[in-house]
């Protein structure tokens, strides 16, 4: 089971690495937003598979929190960047 955690937490790593080359390459603040919202819940993925290693329930309530201010960040982001208009 732990082989398959590393395995996840690997794949989610290949993500994270490939997100920050195409922050270098974007060349739109939306796509930087973007790119920014897969490195935040690939860090919170990461967090939640070392959490079930070592068998943290706490742990979980913290992602559920972090998952949500991620979404209303993205969403505050998305406002600023179209300037209000839908």
């Amino acid at each position: 089971m732990t082989v398959a955690f590393g395995i996840a937490i690997a794949i989610i790593g290949v993500s994270a690495v490939l997100g920050v080359i195409a922050t270098v390459r974007a060349n739109s603040d939306a796509s930087r937003a973007v790119i920014g919202d897969l490195l935040f819940f690939s860090a919170i993925a990461v967090f939640i598979l070392v959490a079930a290693i070592a068998n943290s329930a706490v742990v979980f309530d913290v992602a559920v929190i972090a998952s949500l201010l991620g979404i209303l960040a993205t969403l505050a982001l998305g406002q600023m960047l179209t300037r209000g208009r839908r």
